[in-house]
């Protein structure tokens, strides 16, 4: 790594990462923090591991710009799944419960989303969470089976469109807040239409004006750190 490189980055660097399965953001961060060697490096937003697309990494002087990313609107794409839960309303713990959905169809599912999922709401973020309490990780207490009590907390949903519908899932495309977990979303449409949900998949599209078509793969960007140092 050439110190012209690294005074590139020192100076200020707003990244788009489409952040891959099973990578958590901060193994996203680590990563690019050993590759171009400087130690100011943090996101704008946390994924879960098991959600895909844009994640905003800033760089040296730029993580003073972080809280303003973090403060614009998120939209995701996804697909959530009726008639079974989990503990972390995910496919990271195993399933919990399961209950028929003959009875569920289209019309039902957009009415429970209009009526109760769009607007100002109060949601309870998940146990399986990286929210602190008492300093600690929500996952951490919820991985040792600890009772944990969680407060609901106020977030927008600004659009929430099912895209298609194959029972029991529901494809969809949500515009929403800071603060705003899918995965509490899909629990609880699941709890509103009496048959449990879970989040079988989620990928993140935009941040404000950012788009994942615009980002990069982590690969692509340590490949293209490699050749800037080369020149």
């Amino acid at each position: 790594m050439s110190e012209e490189v690294k005074e590139v980055f020192q100076a200020g660097k707003t990244l788009l990462i489409d952040k891959p399965l099973e990578w958590t953001s901060f193994d996203v961060v680590k990563k690019i923090r050993n590759t171009i060697r400087i130690k100011k490096v943090g996101h704008a937003g946390t994924l879960d591991p098991l959600a895909t697309g844009l994640l905003i990494v800033c760089t040296g002087k730029h993580t003073k710009k972080i809280e303003s990313y973090q403060a614009q609107f998120k939209e995701y794409t996804g697909v959530i799944s009726l008639g079974k839960t989990t503990p972390s309303y995910d496919l990271e713990t195993a399933f919990d419960s399961e209950k028929p959905t003959d009875q569920v169809d289209l019309a039902k599912v957009e009415e429970a989303i209009s009526t109760q999922f769009v607007g100002k709401i109060a949601q309870y973020p998940p146990v399986f969470s990286a929210i602190k309490v008492g300093g600690e990780r929500l996952y951490n207490k919820a991985r040792r089976n600890e009772k944990v009590t969680v407060e609901a907390r106020q977030v927008e949903v600004h659009s929430f469109e099912v895209e298609a519908f194959s029972n029991p899932d529901v494809s969809f495309r949500i515009r929403c807040s800071k603060g705003t977990y899918i995965r509490s979303l899909a629990h609880d449409l699941g709890q509103a239409l009496g048959c449990g949900g879970y989040l079988k998949s989620l990928r993140r599209t935009k941040i404000g004006d950012f788009s994942v078509e615009d980002a990069t793969d982590i690969d692509s960007f340590v490949t293209e750190v490699q050749l800037m140092s080369e020149l």
